[in-house]
Parts: C-alpha cells; sequence; structure tokens
C-alpha cells in the first residue's frame, strides 16, 4: 500500500502587535543615541553632556521613521551628478528627485561646518592622540576596537559608530577616518562633518 500523504495545514500568517511604521521601517537606519538627559549614569554624565552640546547633536539624536522601500528606491536610482559646479547624488522617490550634497546635510543636520574645512585628521595627529587616550589597541592598525578606550571615548566611538558611519555589520570596529572625526571633536579641530558623510554614501 501507498504510505498516506500527510495533509498541511494551511499557511497562517503571524500575529503581530507592531505597529506598521515598525513593520516597514529598517531598525539599523533608525538608531539615535540615548544621551542620558537626567545624568542617571554618572560615569558618563560629562561626556553624554558634551555630545549634548556638540554640533553633533542633532545627526546623533534626531529620530525619524526611514523605510526600507523608501530607501532601496533611493539607491537603485542613485547616481553622481553635477548641477551648477557642484557634486551631488541624486536618486528618485515616490518619481520626485532626491538631491544629497554636503551643504545639504550641513543644514538639514544643523552640523554648523566650515564648508572650507577638511574631512580627515593626519594619521600622525589620531596616532598621537589614541596615545594620549590610553588606548590599548595596536595604534597602527586600520582599525581600532572601540573597547579598547577608557570609558567616556567608547562611548563616544560607539555613537559614531552607530549613528554616523556606514557600517552594515560588525560595531565594535572602527576605521582610522571614524577615529579621526572622534579626534577632531575632542580638539575642537576644523572637520566638515557633511562632507565625511557625504563621502561616506558615496562609497
Amino acid at each position: 500500500m501507498a504510505p498516506k500523504e500527510k495533509k498541511r495545514k494551511a499557511a497562517t500568517k503571524k500575529k503581530t502587535d507592531k505597529p506598521e511604521e515598525q513593520i516597514m521601517s529598517e531598525k539599523r537606519h533608525n538608531m539615535v543615541a540615548y544621551l542620558d538627559p537626567d545624568g542617571k549614569f554618572t560615569e558618563l554624565k560629562e561626556i553624554t553632556q558634551w555630545i549634548r552640546e556638540s554640533r553633533m547633536n542633532k545627526a546623533v539624536t534626531f529620530s525619524t521613521p526611514v523605510y526600507k522601500s523608501l530607501i532601496k528606491e533611493f539607491w537603485n536610482s542613485a547616481s553622481i551628478i553635477e548641477v551648477d559646479g557642484t557634486e551631488l547624488i541624486q536618486g528618485r522617490v515616490n518619481e520626485v528627485n532626491v538631491n544629497v550634497s554636503p551643504d545639504i546635510l550641513n543644514i538639514v543636520l544643523e552640523l554648523q561646518d566650515d564648508p572650507n574645512a577638511p574631512y580627515s585628521v593626519p594619521i600622525i595627529c589620531t596616532r598621537g592622540c589614541l596615545l594620549r587616550m590610553t588606548c590599548t589597541s595596536d595604534i597602527f592598525s586600520s582599525q581600532i576596537n572601540k573597547g579598547d578606550l577608557p570609558m567616556r571615548y567608547k562611548f563616544v566611538l560607539h555613537v559614531l559608530i552607530q549613528c554616523i558611519s556606514n557600517r552594515r555589520a560588525g560595531y565594535d570596529m572602527a576605521g582610522n577616518d571614524l577615529v579621526g572625526l572622534m579626534v577632531a571633536l575632542g580638539l575642537n579641530k576644523s572637520f566638515s562633518i557633511s562632507k565625511f558623510i557625504y563621502a561616506n554614501m558615496k562609497e
């Protein structure tokens, strides 16, 4: 006799209590820094206050839903173009052109960047600062593990990795360019965060 076939149950949709906004959004693109406004974490009180008062505050704390479908639509159509002598990234979202440039990022994120400022720090300056921070990583390496820094610097680098960098996975390591941004902010050096973000978007 032929074996009896088991009847399969009809597929049922999984129940979820998540709102549509949460289902459609991409978690990795919606990370913002929690800067402990009530000062509950005494060990981080000074550094969180410093970030809140810094010019990158909005860039790391402003929260708005970012939808997967819109991200894909933008990047699938994105190209680098030049308009009136200015380079920018242009993509289409819902049949509307969306332009991104350092100047636009500077305005939207309220970064207060000097348009003539560089977006990198000399590697010798970065390494010297890491020594003063008592970093236990190999400062000659191309990447630094945030866990090898004292707590306050570890927190700053953690915020930059999560909210500014273009990393898609692995949130412990930071390249020399991102560490350079941390150094520039700490030393109050001239540095264009908007150019840095734009360069990362081009990659």
